[in-house]
């Protein structure tokens, strides 16, 4: 594997996926291995990890899908990785018949804000005291481009 590819996740990546998460959201918030383990065998759900320090767990139903967690481990932040991430996660889905992403962000972290409003992403919606720390969450939607 070269060091930059992402690679699709299995329930083998569940620990690594657990460090980053732990690395990248407060305590309260951290999804354990086993927590993992379970969303990646679930129906519909793929994950992708970038090997120096980033992942993404979206969730596919019918012709919707969600981002269900996106973490990069403060050490390889600011390096384009949830950009790479995003985009390989909206490919994939868009192969696979999604034509909407969704997804929940805390309205207090302009660094995830402004990645998804980089990616096409518009607020659909607001979810008050969302997150443990009371904060909202914006609601965001993307159209996905139809794969060809």
């Amino acid at each position: 594997m070269a060091p930059d590819q992402i690679v699709q996740a299995t329930t083998m990546w569940a620990e690594a996926m657990a460090a980053i998460h732990a690395a990248s959201f407060p305590p309260v918030e951290a999804w354990d291995a086993d927590a993992f383990r379970a969303q990646l065998d679930l129906p519909g759900v793929i994950g992708l990890v970038h090997p120096r320090g980033g992942l993404i767990l979206i969730r596919i139903a019918a012709d919707e899908a969600e981002v269900l967690t996106l973490a990069v481990a403060p050490d390889a932040r600011r390096n384009g990785f949830g950009h790479a991430l995003l985009r390989q996660a909206m490919e994939t889905l868009a192969v696979q018949g999604a034509h909407s992403l969704f997804l929940e962000v805390s309205v207090s972290n302009p660094a995830a804000l402004a990645l998804y409003r980089k990616a096409g992403f518009v607020t659909a919606g607001r979810r008050r005291r969302y997150y443990p720390d009371g904060s909202d969450a914006a609601v965001m939607r993307c159209p996905l481009i139809p794969a060809s």
